[in-house]
């Protein structure tokens, strides 16, 4: 039976809408019609005049709901997951497995494959973050994981059916010619948790290195004669950069700068969550070590931050209240940008006909109402 939802502001991925019926059927969108042309056998759900938005895509979701990916490396631990930020708008994610052994990047595969072929399910494929990454910006990832690239680790990362994989490497750390290998391969290549140069970027870019994985963070920053892996993120015009706009992780003036110095589309947000997010835990454990949420930060026992406490909804809200954003700009950053990082907005990050009908529905104050994920309802 098709579903009509009515009484809302529209966003459709680029322009605002009033006095419009989204009709959906079965996982799609069929339809965006005027009130007066809608058939009074469809069944209609009144938003009350909140929002209505494109679903929500987290790139970069390390855990949630109270799992980390790489300790519950299995369908149900990504499940449990994708329940705790779809509270928060998110329709679709990647899950994101930190620098770890074999053993546990093969599990985290099998995981996503049982689960991604079922657009219900809201994962949209894996990302890894490491192993491959250079020591002395390794961050919070365990340095004794942190391991020079194998063959072993590219047939994980070029196994079937993983939906869009995405990988963060350090690319001063690969042999030449591996990213370009990975990249014919269709897998999204990052830079992050890297020491390298400009010049070294620049190849990178030149092999077929899509983006920056949380722009400014762990990687080497700009200087006058030096511009570093930020520098070569904000002079490309045609790669993609993730932030996180928590207050914690960047400066709000730095992350202006950088909406300022890319292209309009080449600036997503992301999360890079920990398993507090949808929990009140006040701690957990991140391989051995311990550590501590307090006043929306995730940091060690030496104040070493270690992802973040921060969701897609608050992520939107930061990017108008601390940023500037255009509300408009800021959904885009959360829905259609990183769909076209993925190269899934042919049928994600926009309200069009023939899109499948992953939406959110939110009030004036950023508190999230309802979701549909390829059409199956949920609330907060």
């Amino acid at each position: 039976m098709r579903t009509a939802l009515i009484n809302h502001h529209l966003f459709d991925g680029e322009v605002w809408l009033d006095d419009r019926a989204v009709v959906l059927d079965g996982q799609s969108i069929v339809d965006i019609t005027s009130l007066q042309s809608l058939s009074s056998e469809v069944g209609c759900i009144d938003l009350g005049g909140q929002i209505l938005a494109p679903g929500f895509i987290d790139v970069q979701v390390n855990g949630g709901g109270g799992v980390l990916f790489n300790d519950r490396p299995d369908a149900e631990g990504i499940r449990t997951i994708v329940k705790a930020h779809r509270q928060f708008g998110t329709t679709g994610l990647l899950p994101t497995l930190i620098t770890d052994d074999l053993k546990t990047m093969a599990a985290s595969a099998d995981a996503v494959r049982e689960l991604v072929g079922n657009p219900a399910e809201g994962v949209l494929g894996i990302h890894f973050e490491g192993p491959y990454l250079n020591r002395h910006r390794k961050g919070v990832h365990a340095e004794n994981m942190i391991r020079s690239a194998n063959e072993e680790g590219f047939e994980i990362y070029l196994t079937d059916s993983l939906g869009v994989c995405v990988v963060t490497v350090a690319p001063e750390t690969l042999d030449d010619g591996s990213i370009q290998r990975l990249a014919a391969a269709g897998i999204k290549v990052c830079a992050g948790h890297t020491a390298a140069t400009y010049e070294q970027i620049a190849a990178a870019l030149d092999e077929g290195l899509t983006g920056f994985t949380h722009l400014f963070n762990a990687m080497t920053p700009v200087e006058s004669r030096a511009p570093g892996v930020v520098g070569a993120a904000l002079d490309s015009k045609t790669s993609w950069c993730g932030v996180i706009v928590d207050g914690h992780h960047v400066h709000p003036a730095s992350l202006r700068m950088a909406l300022n110095a890319k292209p309009p589309g080449k600036i997503m947000l992301v999360t890079d969550a920990m398993p507090s997010v949808g929990t009140e835990i006040g701690e957990f454990t991140l391989q051995g070590r311990t550590v501590t949420v307090r006043d929306g930060r995730c940091v060690t026992e030496d104040g070493t931050l270690a992802g973040s406490d921060l969701d897609m909804m608050s992520a939107v809200r930061n990017s108008v209240n601390m940023l500037g954003c255009k509300l408009s700009e800021a959904l885009r950053m959360a829905s259609l940008y990183p769909a076209a990082f993925l190269g899934l907005d042919n049928r994600l990050g926009r309200i069009l006909s023939g899109f499948q009908a992953d939406l959110v529905a939110f009030d004036q104050e950023f508190k999230v109402t309802r979701t549909w994920t390829a059409g199956n309802p949920g609330t907060r």
